[in-house]
């Protein structure tokens, strides 16, 4: 099992950067795909979600209006798309992939910096 993220890097603040997530190993459209993240001294945070159907998606507050997830079955591939970025999203960012029934896998993170 693999989650692979990419599409994190260095940006000023009102920038956008697409996230990546990429799955192998397991039945990708049976799982919720989450994006969470961690700012250093901070406890890792939900940021969005998306569950099995498209309608079915999640941000905490501070996102809302700026970020869009969506997922790709067909390639087992999930995204984050983050637009008017902050200084305080800055933080390590990670794929989640999580079925009630089987478990959860986690991707190891990819660095987003907000910074002019």
């Amino acid at each position: 099992v693999q989650l692979v993220e990419s599409g994190g890097g260095l940006v000023q603040p009102g920038g956008s950067l697409r996230l990546s997530c990429a799955a192998s190993g397991f039945f990708f459209s049976s799982y919720a795909m989450s994006w969470y993240r961690q700012a250093p001294g901070k406890e890792r945070e939900l940021v969005a979600s998306h569950g099995l159907l498209s309608f079915i998606k999640n941000y905490t507050d501070s996102v809302k209006g700026r970020f869009t997830i969506s997922r790709d079955n067909a390639n087992n591939m999930a995204y984050l798309q983050m637009n008017s970025l902050k200084p305080e999203d800055t933080a390590l960012y990670y794929c989640n992939a999580r079925n009630t029934r089987f478990g959860e896998y986690w991707g190891q993170g990819t660095q987003v910096t907000v910074s002019s």
